[in-house]
């Protein structure tokens, strides 16, 4: 799984810069950037270089964009993001909804109209 890597490769390439242009405009290093793009190396866990990763790639704060290079990168590390855990009606259902998962089997079509689903409401 590379989501991460995908976005932020996706990002970069949108705004027309090779890996070392980019790197050399924001201060990355080219090496390290480029492990990240390709999944050899996990998303950051701090906040601060995601926010430095979402700036320099020209994401609005609190955008569609923003949010999705955020999740992707808790996603990736295994931890729910942070801000749904501080909503304590959404982490009560969290069980509830993890136990369905398991014990239904989610097929991916079914796992998509449950998306969309949720995203239609």
């Amino acid at each position: 799984m590379n989501r991460f890597g995908e976005l932020v490769k996706r990002h970069r390439l949108e705004a027309g810069l090779t890996l070392r242009e980019f790197c050399l405009k924001h201060g990355f290093d080219p090496g390290n950037f480029s492990r990240i793009e390709r999944g050899m190396s996990p998303p950051p866990q701090r906040r601060d270089l995601l926010e430095r990763y979402a700036k320099a790639l020209r994401l609005k704060r609190g955008s569609d964009e923003w949010l999705e290079l955020f999740d992707a990168a808790a996603a990736e590390r295994g931890e729910i993001p942070a801000d749904l855990m501080s909503d304590s009606e959404v982490v009560d259902k969290l069980p509830v909804l993890f136990r369905t998962l398991r014990a239904k089997q989610v097929s991916a079509e079914n796992l998509d109209e449950l998306v969309d689903l949720i995203r239609g409401s």
